[in-house]
């Protein structure tokens, strides 16, 4: 039996087996379980296996496996049972923690985008190197630029479709309808209309990825309650009909206007906020995105990176939450410097690597949330950082892993500075962690291995 494959094992038993999960997917690093009944599931156990970071009770269990072994995982996994055959009644069966209108509405929009997180990481990197070349004195004209340059605009290009068909998928509608909905926002024939509407000329695009949620959201609405009045026998027909001719009407008098006027509102007082704060501003954003990404509702500002990259070209706070997971790796190599525990130092072992590249989760379920105080400091670190990503007005011009590799996505020229938070960031996590952050005795407090019995 393969090392996946054991541990999927182990998780299917500590949840309850086949018949208490309900559904499940996976991000990044987490895999995300949702289980008919939480009294059976033994968290304690899920936290002791080997090769389990760390264990978020939430709406949906996440059980961090780290980047890679995840997808193996969760793959393992899906061959335990049919997923498919869940029906929705049992799914409202869930248990909710924590259940609060802001939570769910970032918890619904991270659902929506992290299916996409693999192509835009991968999208916005091919688009930096892309860069790169170029400055350093490729010609644009190349044959293999044109096609790079292609290939990494392709997503970005028709992310509204992706997003609508994700979001219809989210709130219980037809797929297909959501990318409609996603089409029209971004349809580009929109600029060929000469139409004026309220007012206003209809332009491809406007309201953005905002506009696209909600025109989405309400496909999905006028779907359901449309579907409640139309005969079986011609559902199949009349209920996309009147969904599309409802929302498609409303979408270009209502929703694109509200969704510019949203998206416009909301980038205007980030602008703000970060020209008036500056460094303070920095500081808190920095500071405190470490416990939104503890709880996995970062993913839900995906789209306001994503507007900001579509008014301006570039986002400027993507660098400056950047700085939460530098601030970590400080702690870390502050820990490593002081601790004596061999446990702890395989855990740094295997978190360090990943932490430079971005994926801050293993060294957070690790390393630092278990222990503690060193989960503050990092946060003062990446402070710290926050408020010099701010001063230097640092952006990126694509979404992609943070870290160093968030290096080719600087524009601007300012890839020295973005890399001076990164050391500013490190510094900073790790003098606070070494004089104030770690004791030797906090080690203690991690669990001991055990064996997790899958019989």
């Amino acid at each position: 039996m393969s090392k996946e494959r054991k541990v999927a094992c182990k998780i299917l038993a500590c949840l309850g087996f086949e018949e208490n999960v309900a559904n499940f997917t996976n991000c990044m690093t987490r895999l995300r379980v949702n289980v008919y009944n939480r009294e059976e599931v033994n968290i304690q156990k899920l936290e002791e296996i080997d090769d389990v970071i760390g264990v978020v009770e939430d709406e949906t269990i996440q059980i961090i496996l780290g980047p890679g072994f995840v997808n193996k995982v969760a793959s393992e996994f899906q061959q335990f049972f049919d997923q498919s055959s869940v029906e929705e009644d049992q799914k409202r069966k869930i248990q909710e923690k924590n259940n609060t209108p802001f939570k769910n509405g970032l918890k619904k929009i991270g659902n929506v985008f992290i299916p996409l997180l693999p192509g835009l990481i991968a999208s916005g990197l091919i688009n930096g190197i892309v860069s790169t070349l170029i400055n350093g004195g490729v010609d644009e004209a190349n044959e293999l630029i044109v096609l790079m340059k292609f290939i990494g605009g392709c997503i970005f290009t028709y992310l509204g479709i992706f997003v609508g068909i994700n979001a219809a998928k989210e709130f219980g509608g037809t797929p297909v309808l959501g990318g409609i909905a996603g089409l029209l926002i971004i349809n580009p024939a929109l600029d060929t209309l000469d139409l004026t509407i309220m007012g206003e000329e209809v332009t491809a695009g406007r309201g953005g990825l905002i506009a696209v949620l909600i025109s989405a959201w309400f496909m999905t609405v006028i779907e359901r309650n449309v579907r409640k009045f139309i005969p079986n026998a011609v559902d199949i027909i009349l209920t996309p009909l009147l969904t599309l001719l409802i929302v498609g009407i409303s979408t270009m008098y209502i929703i694109q206007p509200l969704g510019g006027l949203l998206s416009e509102g909301i980038l205007s007082i980030l602008t703000a906020v970060l020209e008036i704060g500056g460094p303070l501003a920095g500081a808190v954003l920095a500071g405190t995105f470490l416990p939104l990404v503890m709880v996995g509702l970062h993913h839900g500002l995906i789209p306001l990176h994503m507007e900001f990259i579509q008014a301006t070209g570039a986002t400027p706070l993507l660098p400056i939450l950047a700085m939460a997971g530098a601030g970590q790796v400080g702690a870390g190599l502050a820990i490593l410097a002081k601790t004596k525990n061999e446990r702890l130092k395989k855990n740094l072992y295997g978190a360090l690597p990943v932490g430079f590249l971005g994926v801050g989760e293993p060294l957070l379920y690790g390393v630092t949330l278990p222990l503690g105080r060193p989960f503050i400091t990092a946060c003062l670190g990446a402070a710290v950082g926050g408020a010099s990503q701010a001063v230097f007005a640092t952006a990126t011009k694509a979404v992609g892993i943070s870290g160093l590799p968030l290096t080719l996505l600087v524009v601007d020229g300012k890839i020295i500075l973005y890399l001076l938070g990164l050391l500013i960031s490190y510094g900073a996590g790790f003098i606070f962690t070494y004089f104030f952050g770690y004791k030797e005795e906090m080690a203690q407090n991690l669990r001991k291995e055990k064996e997790v019995s899958v019989e």
